[in-house]
């Protein structure tokens, strides 16, 4: 009874293992024949590539630099007075900022004034009088002496020839005329000595008033005071630095290029900077001025621009960035937006080539208005590139086209 049983059961058990067999080999018929199917093709929209123009350009840092900067002084020592502005204020061109003690200056000038107006009386000038006198008193004494020596001499001399004088009194008449004549040409020179005199005075006097007058210390432009260095009641000597001035209008833009762009860089070149004082704005400088020669550490050449506008966001001293056009039409290959496909920092995008997808990676995104620009010799314009189902795409995968933008 119990051999019965057990043999059945070995019967049953290899019906069971014959089932399970034939199934399993099924099931891999199966997937060797859906293996040995073609795949079905991926439908898909496509574009063409593009030959397109771009503006290319490189960044250079720079820096903003008022139009002047001058340091204000006195010509002249004296003790401040009184001080007109103050740090951060505005002056205007001509303002007086500064003034002295101006009490011996005055002084000064009115004694140049007195000796100037002794030396004019000498020769019988007035002190407004600009003409230069032919003569004097003392020169038309000198004349009339001389005058009625030269009358006495030349009676002698017909006489001396009758011999109604004797030759003892015409050699006295001879010698006074002489005299007499010499005294002359004496007070002459007198005359134009006194004249050079008088013209240094009068220099004198130019020169005192002028130093009065610089007591007044004037801006030279219009500015802002960056320093304030003295205070009321200071004494100062001639040229000590009393303020210093900034022009803060039109401000120059100093850039440093590179050597390797040096011959895009012309007088007249445009500039466009930003800055972070001004954060999400745009500025305009023009090139005004070249260094003529390169940095000799850095091998770079300074560049400086006028700004085009002024504005009061900018300030001198401020550090720029500026976008130095290098090539205004630049040729690439460019593909729609839609192409790219960015995944775990990988870009990359497929071409459709006979039926089936072709990939190509782009190592960065560059690209505006809807297109990416490709690395030179990736594609040719007018190739054929897939702008949808691009994440089920695989290289070599067969696709379909589905429509065209």
């Amino acid at each position: 009874m119990h051999r019965s049983v057990a043999l059945l059961t070995l019967v049953l058990t290899a019906f069971l293992l014959a089932g399970c067999g034939n199934k399993q080999a099924a099931a891999q018929a199966a997937a060797k024949a859906a293996a040995a199917r073609p795949p079905e093709p991926i439908s898909v929209k496509t574009a063409l590539s593009e030959a397109r123009t771009v503006e290319r350009s490189i960044m250079v840092t720079g820096s903003l630099q008022p139009d002047e900067t001058t340091t204000v002084s006195s010509e002249v020592p004296g003790r401040i007075t009184t001080l007109a502005a103050d740090f951060g204020q505005l002056v205007r061109k001509g303002q007086i900022v500064a003034e002295l003690d101006t009490q011996e200056l005055a002084l000064q000038l009115e004694r140049s004034r007195a000796t100037l107006a002794q030396a004019l009386a000498r020769v019988g000038m007035d002190p407004g009088q600009e003409a230069t006198p032919g003569s004097t008193a003392m020169m038309r004494q000198a004349k009339a002496q001389m005058e009625d020596a030269k009358s006495k001499f030349d009676n002698a001399a017909k006489l001396i020839k009758t011999g109604d004088i004797s030759q003892e009194r015409f050699n006295e008449l001879d010698k006074l005329y002489r005299a007499r004549l010499a005294a002359v040409e004496a007070t002459q020179d007198d005359l134009r000595t006194q004249l050079a005199v008088i013209r240094q005075l009068k220099a004198d006097v130019k020169l005192a008033e002028k130093r009065l007058k610089d007591a007044s210390v004037l801006a030279p432009f219009d500015g802002i005071v960056q320093v304030k260095h003295v205070s009321p009641g200071q004494y100062i000597k001639e040229n000590v630095p009393i303020y210093t001035i900034v022009k803060a209008y039109p401000l120059r833009l100093r850039a440093d290029v590179p050597e390797s762009v040096v011959a895009d860089v012309k007088i007249g070149t445009t500039l466009v900077f930003t800055t972070e004082a001004v954060p999400n704005a745009q500025f305009q400088a023009v090139v005004r001025q070249l260094n003529p020669s390169l940095d000799n550490r850095n091998r770079t050449l300074t560049a400086e621009a006028r700004l085009l506008t002024s504005d009061a966001r900018l300030k001198p001293g401020s550090f720029v960035q500026v976008r130095l056009v290098t090539n205004k039409a630049f040729a690439v290959v460019a593909v729609p937006r839609a192409a790219i496909y960015t995944v775990a920092g990988l870009n990359k995008f497929f071409t459709i080539e006979n039926g089936k997808a072709v990939e190509h990676k782009v190592p960065e995104i560059l690209g505006a208005n809807g297109f990416i620009e490709m690395p030179e010799g990736t594609i040719p314009a007018g190739a054929t590139v897939a702008i949808s189902s691009i994440p089920l795409l695989t290289n070599g995968a067969p696709v379909k086209v589905a429509g065209r933008s």
